[in-house]
């Protein structure tokens, strides 16, 4: 099954609620089974990691961890203001998010 998912990679988003909220990053992945995002700069976590050849110390690495998609608004390009996102259908038939708030289209290829 298909899960769809309100943002994509490389949208600018905002965290809406828990221990980040108001912090601002783009999507640098996307993870539909989990329905989780991961944005860069927010949910910084410590990882063990042990001796290998990418890292040759070991020891504590930090890395962003993924959020659950539900938490993060995409921020409109047009407007500047975090929104929800509705579909629109163009002429040539083709499918595009746009902001509920203002109308802009929050994907770049038209």
């Amino acid at each position: 099954m298909r899960v769809k998912m309100h943002v994509k990679k490389g949208d600018t988003v905002l965290v809406a609620s828990g221990k980040y909220k108001g912090r601002v990053g783009k999507v640098k992945e996307v993870l539909p089974k989990k329905y989780a995002v991961i944005v860069e700069g927010v949910n910084i976590v410590k990882k063990a990691v042990r001796v290998s050849p990418q890292y040759p110390q070991g020891g504590f690495i930090e890395k962003e961890a993924p959020l659950h998609a539900s938490k993060v608004r995409p921020i409109c390009p047009a407007c500047g203001k975090p929104t929800r996102v509705r579909k629109k259908f163009l002429e040539n038939g083709k499918k595009i998010r746009v902001c509920a708030k203002c109308g802009g289209a929050l994907d770049t290829e038209e």
